[in-house]
């Protein structure tokens, strides 16, 4: 079966950040998803969607939409944060099973360093040490296995600009430490082109522990003009550095090829972020994705 393509909250400009407000209810968000072509979701930040079972199934078999996981940010780095992101994952965690997504995405607490976000896009190596990384790792593997121990979801992990796993060379450093059965990969082809790195690259190195996918492109220009005059994250998102689907440096047909010889046939979601004034551009934007993408065969 080809790739299934989703699309998400953030999107629409639905994000984990409490000084964001959310511009849309959520029933017109779930309403454009849907009408843009869509068949499934991400949960998005934690109360955005309804949070009892029952009222968010309702919303979305009336949609016919299929809910497939959330995004869980954490502060990996601080060993004494560790437990409340247990029961905040679990919290997450046992929502989605009860709602038969199909795993739970941890990742670090990105945005929130200003020298991470200060040189997003330009950073080389790692920040952690040796000991850093085993200390991280082991609250990775501690929230997967309490997370699947309790609901039976799997966790994948993803790498994002503006955080402790950024490059190519922290992902290999969290992927060497982690579980292989427990934690998988959840590519974002655009932010691991925004670090310098290439999707292609890194299915090879990762194979079938690439277990989740986020479509997400990256314009090669803005890149450039982001690290000539030394943007931080969040101007060079705002300058549009993750352009719509096809726009970019990101190889999707090698993307889709590479990922179909693996047998992998789940899903990718669709992310845009679609910073302007206009309400009506993410709902553009998102038919404009689904498009390009269906002319790729999916």
């Amino acid at each position: 079966m080809p790739i299934k393509i989703a699309n998400a909250p953030v999107s629409w400009g639905i994000y984990e950040f409490a000084d964001i407000a959310p511009k849309y209810p959520y029933t017109r968000v779930l309403d454009e998803i849907v009408e843009t072509g869509y068949t499934g979701i991400e949960l998005g930040p934690w109360g955005y969607l309804p949070t009892d079972p029952q009222m968010l199934r309702a919303e979305l078999n009336a949609r016919n939409l299929k809910l497939l996981s959330s995004y869980v940010p954490v502060n990996f780095v601080d060993p004494s944060a560790i437990e409340a992101a247990e029961a905040q994952a679990l919290q997450v965690g046992r929502l989605l099973a009860d709602l038969d997504a199909v795993c739970i995405v941890l990742a670090d607490d990105n945005g929130q360093v200003p020298e991470l976000v200060q040189q997003a896009g330009r950073r080389h190596g790692s920040r952690l040490t040796a000991a850093q990384w085993e200390a991280y790792a082991a609250g990775v593997n501690r929230v997967a296995r309490t997370v699947f121990d309790a609901t039976g979801l799997k966790v994948v992990f993803h790498h994002h600009c503006a955080g402790y796993v950024e490059t190519a060379e922290e992902t290999r450093h969290l992927m060497g430490r982690t579980d292989p059965d427990l934690v998988g990969l959840c590519l974002d082809t655009g932010h691991w082109h925004y670090a310098g790195g290439d999707a292609l690259e890194a299915i090879s190195e990762y194979g079938e522990r690439v277990r989740y996918l986020h479509f997400k492109d990256c314009s090669a220009d803005i890149r450039q003009l982001a690290i000539d005059e030394r943007m931080d994250y969040f101007a060079a998102t705002a300058a549009g550095v993750f352009c719509e689907l096809g726009d970019g440096a990101v190889d999707f047909p090698g993307v889709i090829t590479a990922m179909t010889r693996l047998g992998y046939d789940g899903w990718a979601i669709v992310e845009q972020d679609v910073l302007v004034a206009d309400l009506d551009a993410p709902r553009q934007s998102a038919r404009r994705n689904r498009d390009y993408l269906r002319k790729l065969g999916l």
